[in-house]
């Protein structure tokens, strides 16, 4: 997710299991949930990993109670442990199966996916149904084959390519 506020750099709001860039929240090389500068993120997945970057931007006016919901929740998150990969795939089961979920606010704190940290973040900013677990959300809800239904007329604009040169 990228978090671009008028007086910080562009910034990407994810989890991953590298600490290869410092966290711009903290200072320091961690792994889980991190707050990275967006171009730096985007360069060393496309020049490292041969990854290549997409976006969708938000098609809805963002409030500065909305910002300040980002940054609450970047402040409560940051450096949440990313989880195993058994352990990541029993929470999207539970969080697809009624009879497994377990409490909300668990989910949120012991360990988070990166679907996870985007949708727990939008619902801070009142753009997510509150109710749905995060961890019912995977990526895919978050590209373009798939519509997230998101409120107050807020949409995802279609995937863009972000270009970045090998050298």
């Amino acid at each position: 997710m990228a978090v671009v506020l008028d007086d910080m750099p562009p910034l990407m709001w994810h989890a991953e299991l590298g600490r290869s860039l410092e966290d711009m929240w903290t200072g320091k090389h961690q792994r889980g949930v991190q707050l990275h500068d967006l171009r730096d993120a985007v360069t060393v997945w496309a020049r490292r990993y041969g990854q290549r970057g997409w976006l969708r931007q938000l098609d809805h006016p963002v409030t500065a109670d909305m910002e300040d919901a980002v940054l609450r929740t970047v402040a409560r998150l940051d450096g949440t442990p990313f989880p195993s990969t058994a352990r990541l795939a029993s929470r999207w089961v539970r969080g697809r199966v009624p009879a497994l979920k377990r409490g909300r606010r668990e989910l949120e704190l012991e360990f988070a996916y990166c679907a996870e940290v985007v949708a727990v973040t939008y619902e801070e900013m009142g753009l997510l149904t509150p109710g749905r677990s995060p961890n019912w959300y995977d990526p895919g809800r978050f590209w373009s084959g798939d519509e997230l239904e998101l409120m107050h007329g807020a949409k995802l604009g279609a995937e863009i390519a972000v270009d970045v040169p090998l050298e």
